[in-house]
């Protein structure tokens, strides 16, 4: 690791249960501020859990329990003290599947400001302008705010979530294998996105696409069975992975 790079998150002995079903298994791993860290793995190896654990979206799960703990700048974010909305407004979200709310565009971006207690109408007009813009889809919409989101096309739905999640200027996002569900040029879009936003944004994305762990992420962490089997500078991590699994899963053996 880079001793210069700042910690922005730490994960340490976490476990995850659902009901007697272990996981996510003893992972301690560390998130730098400012950096894209990339978290691949085969199908079902707790990636997806994993991120969910970072901003508690588990906690809605009936049978889910965890152990270990997870710092989000030095506070134990499973402390019982712990505002957990709050906590989610701090790290954001964006799914696999394009979720925008059936309304209008600017409405989409503005719930969320309402609800965090944003009154003022220039405020939130200011707001939404510009998390569209941050978003590279300012230009795409500006003149149809009022229109359903869902006329947006599937990369254009996928970035107005990640608008939406940057209205309430959060300081983690969380993407879970965005780009899943879209064509190889929103996904293009999506990419070039995550890149620019690092400048002002810590991320953590789950993604399958080998090619796209290695064009985006500064880290990539391996998963395997609910461990963490590497984790390093993604450079490290796709020419000279220490472990032989590493190495097996990035050039196709499983997975």
């Amino acid at each position: 690791m880079n001793s210069s790079d700042e910690v922005r998150i730490k994960a340490v002995g976490v476990r995850c249960y659902y009901s007697d079903k272990l996981a996510v298994k003893d992972v301690s791993l560390t998130l730098y501020k400012n950096k894209v860290t990339a978290i691949i793995g085969p199908s079902g190896c707790g990636k997806s859990t994993f991120i969910r654990l970072l901003n508690r979206m588990n906690d809605l799960i009936p049978t889910v329990r965890v152990e270990g703990k997870i710092f989000l700048d030095d506070q134990d974010i499973y402390d019982p003290a712990t505002d957990v909305v709050a906590l989610r407004r701090k790290v954001g979200m964006v799914f696999q599947k394009p979720n925008p709310f059936p309304k209008s565009i600017f409405e989409n971006l503005a719930y969320g400001l309402k609800i965090n207690d944003f009154s003022d109408r220039q405020s939130i007009e200011e707001r939404v302008i510009k998390s569209l813009q941050e978003a590279a889809l300012w230009n795409e919409v500006k003149d149809r705010l009022s229109d359903s989101a869902l006329r947006l096309s599937g990369g254009q739905q996928q970035r107005l979530c990640i608008a939406r999640c940057l209205a309430v200027e959060p300081e983690v996002i969380l993407f879970d294998e965005p780009c899943a569900s879209l064509d190889p040029i929103s996904t293009k879009h999506i990419e070039e996105l995550i890149v620019q936003l690092k400048s002002k944004y810590t991320i953590v994305i789950v993604t399958h696409n080998m090619q796209q762990a290695a064009r985006v992420s500064d880290y990539t962490a391996f998963m395997y069975m609910g461990e963490l089997i590497e984790f390093g500078r993604t450079e490290k991590i796709f020419t000279v992975p220490d472990d032989q699994r590493t190495e097996d899963y990035i050039t196709g053996k499983f997975g």
